[in-house]
């Protein structure tokens, strides 16, 4: 599911995973899944003309997507506690 390659060349923290037009809004919307690479959540990002929207991924129970394998993929960022 996930592209190794775009793993490898993009080193930012947020990483693009997937990307889908949304073909009802005349090409000018989409969805985009977006991890982080510090925590290795997954968001799903909505775009279009004049809105967009940001929202942890969920699983059939509710729980927030993580994807351990993108850990430590992206540039070095510090969080503060």
């Amino acid at each position: 599911m996930f592209d190794k390659e775009k793993k490898k060349k993009d080193r930012g923290r947020f990483i693009v995973t997937h990307e889908q037009k949304l073909e009802k809004t005349y090409g000018l919307g989409a969805l985009h899944v977006i991890v982080d690479t510090v925590t290795g959540v997954n968001y799903i990002n909505t775009v279009g003309e004049g809105y967009s929207g940001l929202t942890p991924l969920l699983d059939g129970r509710g729980n927030v997507v993580v994807t351990p394998e993108y850990i430590g993929c992206g540039e070095e960022d510090n969080i503060s506690d």
